[in-house]
């Protein structure tokens, strides 16, 4: 069984061995005249057919004079097949008896001195003379004319049918057949031309052809055609389903591997192969095997390759497909940093980089504990809430160098895009990976420490909300296979020990909150400040202006005055720059050589950064009638807060001022209230409230303030006012009051009794539920403050006001003074 195609002209010699360069066709041009005499062209392993046009290459130097000297005088030559191809220089007894004659259209010269001729196949003739054997044969031809067909014979009729038909479905089972044969068999009407065309084109042997050619009987050719179209159709179905049998058999691989070695050998003989392509789809795949991505990446990451494999280098998509490519092949899939659990060592990283924060410390080590007992278990996200400047990012830090893991962090402030998170998508241009797995990509494993700074700085619009596509990011349950728009793929997050940071936990979404475990870490008091001061700060900033410690000291006393009249902060990064520019003076004298060692006093801060930038508030000096000391927190710590309330002849009315929120006026509003109703009790005559109006003020009128923490304030202001009975003024108050005299919690006690310490207070009257929130407080702060715990604004006045016996005339009208 041949496996050549069966209507396809095998590779054949002409006169000298060159390639047949095209399928033969019909034509239907009207034949030239063929002469009595020809010049004789003998050819190899080619039979040609009347009907056919087809070029051939001439090498002979006998076939070469053949057309020099013979097409000036006609176009028309005879063709014979010579009966041995192997013979160089035929002979005419080395010619079959019938052959054909040709018209040549067209001669084409080739560089290497070959002979392009383009021919027309006219007649069957046979040689009745020859004439001339060199240089080449030259003999007298007779035309051949076949006998013609049985005129309205059905038997005929339905043979030829029959040859058509066989033929048209061998076409079908034949690859790689001219779309125009279909055409041509279907519409050639001649009989004999129709079984010469066939002939021509069916996979046979010189000596099987040959026979054809001599067949003059038109009846008895297509008979023999139609026999040969038939074996070969039997054979090229048998084939078909041969193939379908062994396709059904080859596994997936060897499949994928018999298509890609088919579509290599295409591109190349069409010129299209690009050996440095092949190259790189390579290389991309063995980066990718060497990843060791799960299947479902690998398959998709096939796909593009093969994709790339048909893409011409020019083409937009290649760099894309190459970059989508590399991307999963950088990506840590199986990369994982060995967890070190030593939690002494923990311990001390912790106690090396942080002063303080116990409380904050002894959370991390708990959490490092969980992870050293469960190394598989999804432990909680960490949030970190304070104030700027307080350590939070460089606790994630030093979690980092107590685990032996990498440290990424990831700055979500200002990010509006939830593209920034989940990536884009790639049909956009510039399409990439979002924040998080790039960071990975950069870190290269999948379980570094990710610090989220700034998480309640996330914004939203139209583009998306980044804070709802961080709720996968922070499940533990769901981030195991988070899909990033750009990969398209999963990706395990669940190995990330996520920590995130937040100023303020309000803007933060309540979803988004509930994921997270809120670790609150305070601001600093001074004290702790100086010791960060003297152990970090200094050490530093001495190193990066060049300094040695010999060179510049400070005293305790001039750091002291650092913090406490150059900063208003409740973290350190305000201090750090004051002493850096204490630092830069003294470099300055040092490198001019005005000095060789300075050490830093108090005295010398003024005229090293300019007068006090802070005057903190204190104690009032006297005590006054309306006048009472409140206690206020901000994101920079505490501070007290002064609530003067002043009455004049008016209709009742009551002025608010300072720039207080509408919290803080509901609260001097029930304040008011509330006095009214107690008014026997707080010994004030019926008449007080008639026509006066009440001013309450609440001085730094350019800050805002609001909240209801100032309502006991504002009551013992009013109260104080109308009963004439002025408050001391060693005492602070903080709380909110409800109408039926109840004084409710209030939040931030630690920075506002720190804030009333700094100011020389010795009474902090606190709500009786606060009591719980104590222990915040250090210790010696505790020590120096005596807290009254009131649960009525009874308490309140009790511990507040002076008593009457204290109270002489005209005792309200002493100036206020402060310390």
């Amino acid at each position: 069984m041949s496996s050549e195609s069966p209507l396809s002209v095998k590779s054949a010699s002409s006169d000298a061995g060159g390639q047949l360069s095209n399928v033969p066709v019909a034509t239907d041009d009207q034949p030239a005249a063929v002469p009595d005499t020809l010049p004789i062209l003998p050819i190899r392993n080619l039979v040609l057919f009347p009907g056919t046009v087809l070029p051939l290459n001439v090498h002979r130097e006998a076939s070469r004079k053949l057309f020099e000297e013979s097409l000036p005088q006609s176009k028309v030559i005879g063709i014979f097949t010579q009966k041995n191809p192997e013979l160089d220089h035929p002979g005419p007894d080395d010619l079959p008896r019938v052959g054909v004659a040709a018209s040549v259209l067209k001669l084409i010269r080739q560089a290497d001195g070959s002979i392009v001729a383009i021919v027309n196949v006219l007649e069957r003739i046979t040689i009745r003379r020859v004439l001339l054997v060199a240089p080449f044969i030259r003999a007298e031809v007779d035309v051949l004319h076949a006998l013609p067909p049985p005129a309205d014979d059905k038997t005929w009729q339905a043979t030829v049918q029959q040859l058509r038909q066989s033929a048209l479905r061998l076409i079908e089972l034949t690859p790689d057949v001219p779309e125009q044969a279909r055409a041509v068999v279907q519409n050639l009407e001649d009989p004999g031309h129709l079984a010469d065309l066939i002939a021509s084109s069916l996979n046979l042997d010189t000596a099987q052809k040959q026979d054809l050619l001599e067949e003059l009987d038109v009846v008895k050719r297509v008979r023999a055609v139609l026999l040969r179209v038939s074996a070969q159709l039997e054979i090229a179905q048998l084939q078909q389903k041969i193939q379908q049998d062994i396709a059904s058999q080859l596994n997936e691989a060897q499949r994928r591997a018999y298509l890609r070695e088919q579509v290599k050998a295409i591109q190349k003989e069409l010129g299209e192969g690009d050996e440095g392509t092949e190259q790189q789809v390579a290389d991309l795949r063995k980066r990718l095997e060497d990843a060791r991505p799960p299947q479902e990446v690998m398959e998709q990451a096939e796909r593009e390759l093969r994709r790339l494999s048909h893409l011409n280098p020019a083409s937009p998509e290649f760099s894309v497909i190459v970059s989508y490519v590399e991307t999963l092949a950088e990506l840590p899939w199986n990369k994982l940093t060995e967890d070190h659990l030593d939690l002494d060592h923990a311990q001390q990283i912790l106690d090396r980089d942080h002063y303080d924060l116990e409380k904050v410390k002894r959370r991390l080590i708990e959490y490092l504990a969980v992870r050293k007992l469960n190394p598989t278990g999804h432990g909680p996200i960490l949030c970190f809430l304070g104030p700027p400047g307080v350590g939070k990012t460089s606790l994630g830090q030093s979690i980092a160098d107590a685990l032996g893991r990498k440290f990424v962090r990831l700055s979500l402030g200002g990010v509006r895009d939830e593209a920034e998170i989940r990536g884009h998508r790639r049909t956009y241009v510039g399409s990439m990976p979002g924040r998080l797995i790039q960071e990975l990509r950069r870190a290269g494993t999948r379980n570094p420490v990710m610090m989220l700074d700034e998480i309640d700085k996330l914004g939203a619009d139209f583009r998306g909300d980044p804070a709802s596509a961080l709720l996968e990011v922070l499940d533990p349950r769901q981030n195991h296979a988070f899909v990033d728009h750009y990969l398209d793929v999963p990706f395990d997050l669940s190995q990330v020990i996520f920590i995130a940071t937040a100023n303020l936990i309000d803007p933060v979404p309540p979803a988004l909150r509930d994921r997270m475990e809120i670790i609150e870490i305070p601001g600093y008091i001074d004290r702790d400040k100086l010791e960060i001061a003297l152990r970090y700060l200094l050490p530093r900033q001495l190193k990066e202006n060049g300094l040695s410690a010999d060179q510049c000291r400070f005293e305790a006393a001039a750091l002291a005055k650092i913090i406490h009249d150059y900063t208003h902060e409740a973290g350190v990064r305000e201090l750090e720059r004051q002493i850096g520019a204490v630092c830069r003076a003294v470099a300055a004298l040092v490198a001019r050589g005005q000095a060789t060692s300075v050490t830093v006093v108090p005295e010398m801060i003024p005229a090293l950064l300019g007068p006090p930038k802070y005057i903190r508030e204190t104690r009032l000096k006297t005590s006054k009638p309306g006048v009472v000391t409140g206690l206020a927190w901000t994101p920079t710590g505490g501070e007290i807060l002064y609530i003067e309330a002043l009455r004049y002849p008016g209709k009742g009315n009551i002025l608010l001022t300072g720039q207080i929120g509408d919290v803080m006026k509901e609260s001097a509003q029930a304040a008011l209230s509330l006095v009214k109703s107690r008014r026997e009790e707080l010994g004030i005559g019926p008449d007080a409230f008639k026509d006066v109006d009440l001013h309450i003020h609440v001085p730094a009128g350019a800050v805002p303030k609001d909240g209801p923490s100032a309502g006991v304030a504002m009551f013992t202001a009013i109260a104080s006012l109308f009963s004439d009975r002025p408050v001391r003024s060693d005492v602070a108050m903080t709380g909110e009051i409800t109408l039926r005299a109840l004084v409710l919690p209030i939040g931030g006690l630690k920075e506002k009794a720190l804030a009333a310490h700094r100011a020389g207070i010795s009474t902090v009257i606190i709500p009786k539920l606060n009591e719980k929130d104590l222990p915040d407080v250090p210790g010696e702060v505790r020590k120096q403050l005596t807290f009254v715990l009131a649960e009525t604004v009874d308490d309140v006045l009790a511990a507040a006001l002076e008593p009457d016996r204290d109270h002489q005339p005209g005792h309200e009208k002493h100036a206020e003074s402060r310390e």
